[in-house]
């Protein structure tokens, strides 16, 4: 990636429908690199597909959280492909420290919530976890 994939990548991480158009007046190139960059970055794998941001009112019951997850000796392998079983589960964190998994949770209501922790607290390899859920978001 250059220069102008990676100010394209911004640009469609705070807007992804921004125009073809648009976000080739902001990068001052044309419109056809734009489209074209695109399709490269698509095929690549570098921008893997795009997704909409609701307003958090929109979503009250949502409950969303950080699971950290020690596991057991060498189980690393088998607990992420457990754990990519969940639907509960948007994202699998590597991380160095006393944790070595973290979880990004995100369930429809605080009994779904209550039920996921259970389930993935059986998985074998799982030495010990600790869950915080997310309050509040700050704009960034």
């Amino acid at each position: 990636m250059d220069d102008v994939d990676r100010k394209l990548v911004a640009l469609l991480r705070a807007d992804s429908r921004e125009s073809a158009s648009a976000l080739a007046a902001k990068l001052k190139v044309s419109r056809g690199t734009v489209q074209n960059r695109l399709e490269r970055l698509i095929a690549r794998g570098v921008i893997q597909g795009f997704t909409i941001k609701t307003r958090p009112e929109l979503e009250a019951q949502r409950v969303r959280a950080m699971m950290c997850i020690a596991i057991e000796g060498e189980r690393s392998g088998a607990v992420v492909k457990a754990l990519r079983g969940f639907p509960e589960v948007a994202a699998i964190h590597t991380t160095n420290g006393r944790w070595d998994l973290v979880a990004e949770l995100d369930t429809g209501s605080l009994s779904e919530f209550s039920g996921a922790l259970d389930r993935i607290r059986e998985i074998e390899g799982i030495a010990s976890t600790e869950t915080s859920i997310l309050l509040a978001t700050q704009k960034m």
